[in-house]
């Protein structure tokens, strides 16, 4: 095998493990959100721009693969280009994730709806300084990041709706 075919090589075992990753942690955050979907999930008071049920796998799916690709790209990209900057954005995309199985979690399985809303805010922040370190490194993976973002801003005010719906419940 020439260095070319093991280069290439390599490269796709590396967004292979990083998609196992991201769907890894969507796999278990899923499992947390479809146990209380059927259950106390749908005892709560809805917010009136609440999206059906259905929306919420198709975006996650396509926004994980979209994490996964840009944590490849980071990944991949030259040392000498990137230099520490590349060890930062790594940790944050790391952190970012922790905190995204982490909301998962706190809203579903435990139920804990202000709590989540305050974690959700956190969240917003690791993933806008994810961003911002890929920014530096590779565009494109920053680019690929940003409908996440967006996605989680959105999940924050429907958050926020569910907690003022509800917790007086």
């Amino acid at each position: 095998m020439n260095q070319l075919n093991w280069a290439s090589w390599g490269s796709s075992l590396w967004l292979v493990l990083w998609m196992v990753l991201c769907f890894a942690v969507a796999g278990v955050s899923g499992g947390f959100t479809a146990r209380e979907v059927r259950g106390w999930y749908r005892t709560l008071s809805r917010p009136s721009f609440a999206p059906p049920n259905w929306v919420f796998g198709p975006v996650w799916t396509l926004l994980y693969l979209m994490m996964a690709v840009a944590a490849w790209l980071i990944w991949m990209s030259p040392a000498a280009v990137s230099g520490a900057g590349k060890s930062l954005a790594i940790t944050l995309f790391l952190v970012q994730l922790a905190l995204n199985f982490a909301w998962s979690w706190l809203f579903f399985a435990r139920h804990r709806i202000g709590w989540a809303l305050i974690e959700i805010v956190v969240l917003w922040v690791a993933i806008l300084a994810t961003v911002l370190a890929f920014r530096g490194i590779s565009p494109l993976a920053a680019g690929l990041l940003l409908p996440y973002l967006a996605w989680v801003t959105f999940a924050t005010a429907l958050n926020a709706g569910y907690w003022q719906s509800n917790r007086y419940s």
